[in-house]
């Protein structure tokens, strides 16, 4: 229950930042690797600012799989690697302030 709360925090920010035009989430750093799978649901183009000040290109993902959402912040342009209402499996490399895109495959 904690993480469908979570997650609909998630998306409530960022839906509400998008008029602002500056959206940042933070999250815990994990080691490896992880993998994300869902329904590409909205795919948006950002800028944020980073620890040390600079400017960080970031495309903020929502995914959905049975009926929750999980929104991703991954480093760089990578709309195009995100088609909307495809299923999509990402597997990234977690990090501040975005996650790194290792592979990304449209499942059909």
């Amino acid at each position: 229950m904690k993480r469908l709360l979570s997650a609909l925090l998630i998306v409530g920010l960022v839906i509400s930042g998008v008029g602002c035009g500056n959206i940042f989430i933070r999250g815990a750093i994990l080691s490896g690797t992880s993998t994300v799978s869902g329904f590409v649901s909205v795919v948006q183009f950002s800028t944020v600012i980073g620890g040390d000040g600079t400017m960080i290109q970031v495309t903020f993902v929502t995914l959905l799989q049975h009926g929750a959402s999980s929104t991703i912040g991954f480093c760089g342009d990578q709309r195009s690697q995100f088609p909307m209402e495809q299923t999509v499996r990402a597997q990234f490399t977690p990090g501040q302030p975005c996650d790194s895109v290792i592979e990304i495959t449209i499942i059909i």
